[in-house]
């Protein structure tokens, strides 16, 4: 191919067509593009309070929390004095001598009494249920304690991939004005010969690849952004842009403080108290009671039936078929099952946060070494870009530097985007996301 120069061919016509297309190309796509850089920032705090808010999950287990509260009003007013009234009437007739047995059911009965109970000796009994209804509750929280870990986690996990969007849209951006700054020296080079047609299309077609990969990276950031609110039960449809997560991992950790070990102590103690419990059961029970009114045959003065009694009731428990030695069988299994899952738990735990920190320990030292490949190819672009305003670089060269620079910043990217990644998931096994 001819090179180009001001005399005039098709050629120069054709390139300087296809160079004011690009030109207004470029702000065309970026009109389509909401101007997010200029809202409001949104920070990693505020989805996770959004989240914490509007999740069901969390709404319920605060509402068991307090019905358990009432549960435990309900046993005290259980164990409190009951009066009841009762009515009852009846008439058995005899006819011709048949009939119900006089002696049984006295013919007829009217009766109206109030009555009133009360078991005793019920304060161990009592303590133990109270104890059922406290380790219930701080199971609730404790769930609900994981409950928000595994809510956190997954707001931190789509935010850490939207910001790497947002990162990758930042960079693409700096790239596009670069190359579109090289574009007009390299046409104006071109329009003087100094480089050939072929080669300011080949570097025409990289600016628009460019371009075309940032309105698809633009895309991708407002799908993961929407994603983000859906997490967070947000409804909005507006695109902000995000600061960056403040994340490192929390020091000084005690494996004992997390939720997901205090589970395995609440269920031991579970455990424990439902034999406390059983054992109650088969202890004598006691109760009082008392009624008063009116109870008569109309037999013989039914006018002077008006009266009282009281008494005391035993139950002293004597054989059931060995049920309390079953039920403490039981009571063994579940513990030795929990003394199981809660070894093998702990073993996976220490052995995840040991290979967690060696994967952040590799991705810093990764970290380091693309910064360095970075430097030098950031020196490289420059060279090479005053070289292209002398026309003593070839354009496949200045193209070959531009895509290592490209590759290089895109693992800077993701190299970032998987430490935050490691950091958050070091964090939720500690409990302190």
């Amino acid at each position: 191919m001819q090179d180009i120069s001001y005399s005039g061919n098709a050629g120069i016509a054709f390139v300087i067509l296809l160079s004011n297309m690009c030109k207004h190309l470029l702000p065309f796509f970026l009109s389509l593009l909401p101007f997010f850089s200029l809202g409001q920032n949104r920070d990693l705090n505020y989805f996770i309070d959004q989240s914490l808010q509007n999740n069901p999950k969390i709404f319920e287990l605060r509402n068991q929390v307090l019905q358990n509260k009432l549960d435990s009003q309900l046993i005290v007013a259980g164990n409190k004095w009951q009066v009841s009234g009762n009515g009852n009437a009846y008439y058995a007739p005899i006819i011709n001598g048949w009939g119900y047995d006089m002696a049984i059911t006295n013919g007829q009965q009217l009766s109206a009494l109030v009555a009133v109970s009360k078991q005793i000796y019920n304060k161990r009994n009592l303590g133990l249920l109270f104890n059922s209804l406290q380790l219930q509750n701080d199971s609730l929280l404790n769930s609900s304690a994981i409950s928000k870990q595994d809510i956190k986690k997954a707001i931190i996990t789509q935010y850490i991939t939207t910001y790497g969007d947002q990162l990758q849209l930042d960079f693409n951006d700096e790239l596009i004005q670069l190359l579109t700054r090289e574009e007009e020296l390299l046409k104006q080079l071109t329009q003087k010969n100094v480089y050939k047609q072929a080669d300011y299309l080949t570097f025409l077609v990289t600016l628009q690849q460019q371009q075309l990969a940032r309105n698809q990276l633009f895309v991708q950031y407002k799908n993961d952004y929407a994603s983000l609110n859906y997490l967070a039960g947000i409804v909005d449809t507006t695109v902000e842009t995000l600061s960056e997560p403040e994340m490192h991992v929390i020091p000084n950790y005690q494996p004992t403080e997390s939720a997901y070990f205090l589970k395995y102590k609440i269920d031991s103690l579970r455990i424990e108290n439902e034999r406390s419990i059983t054992s109650v059961q088969y202890r004598p029970k006691v109760n009082l009671f008392a009624d008063a009114g009116y109870q008569s045959s109309f037999i013989l003065t039914p006018y002077k039936n008006f009266g009282y009694n009281f008494g005391i009731n035993l139950t002293i428990p004597i054989y059931d078929g060995h049920q309390k030695e079953l039920q403490f069988s039981k009571l063994d299994i579940q513990q030795r099952t929990l003394q199981k899952k809660q070894d093998f738990f702990d073993h996976q735990y220490h052995q995840q946060l040991q290979q967690l920190q060696q994967q952040l320990n590799d991705i810093e030292n990764l970290r380091s070494n693309i910064h360095k490949q970075i430097g030098y190819l950031e020196t490289l672009i420059k060279v090479d870009g005053k070289l292209l305003e002398t026309g003593d670089i070839r354009i496949t060269d200045y193209i070959l530097a531009l895509n290592n620079y490209i590759t290089a910043k895109n693992l800077v990217v993701q190299n970032q985007i998987a430490r935050y990644q490691v950091i958050q998931q070091i964090n939720y096994w500690n409990m302190k996301l």
